[in-house]
């Protein structure tokens, strides 16, 4: 089953477990955010909204907040010692789209639970560091000697 939303202006096709970035919405990291405006519900009977579709939402959980990537906005008139750099990143929101939901249902796939970091083996388990590899000092290259001859040929002139 697949749906088509509408955010930020932009229309999106999306499946359950999909990544994507969409202009910044309000909602905390780790949340789900219900996404309301669906114009297609896809599947084996497709459902086509007028301009929506009555009582459908897509449930997302909000990944990370972050920023684009930068945007440069250069204008130069020639001749005229006129110029203008402007620039700007654009808010983003990473979405995983959890579930498509119809007839006004609800979310029932809650936030993933975060990986918890692997702590230190405790005392008594095999817990042998490997052995740091050590690299050799590098070397520098060694300074540019002149030609012995053309050097006593100049001291010579003098």
């Amino acid at each position: 089953m697949f749906a088509v939303i509408k955010t930020g202006g932009r229309q999106y096709r999306v499946v359950p477990n999909d990544v994507l970035e969409i202009g910044k919405i309000a909602g905390d990291v780790g949340t789900i955010v219900q996404l309301g405006e669906v114009l297609v519900l896809g599947g084996d009977t497709p459902v086509l909204g007028t301009p929506t579709v009555a009582g459908a939402t897509v449930a997302a959980e909000v990944l990370q907040h972050k920023r684009g990537a930068k945007v440069i906005a250069f204008k130069k008139r020639r001749r005229k010692n006129s110029r203008r750099k402007r620039g700007y990143r654009d808010e983003l929101t990473v979405l995983r789209i959890t579930e498509i939901l119809a007839d006004n249902a609800k979310p029932t796939i809650g936030p993933r639970p975060k990986k918890e970091k692997v702590a230190a083996p405790a005392d008594g388990e095999d817990a042998a560091p490997k052995a740091a590899k050590k690299k050799a000092p590098a070397k520098a290259p060694a300074a540019k000697k002149a030609p012995a001859k053309k050097a006593a040929a100049k001291s010579e002139k003098k």
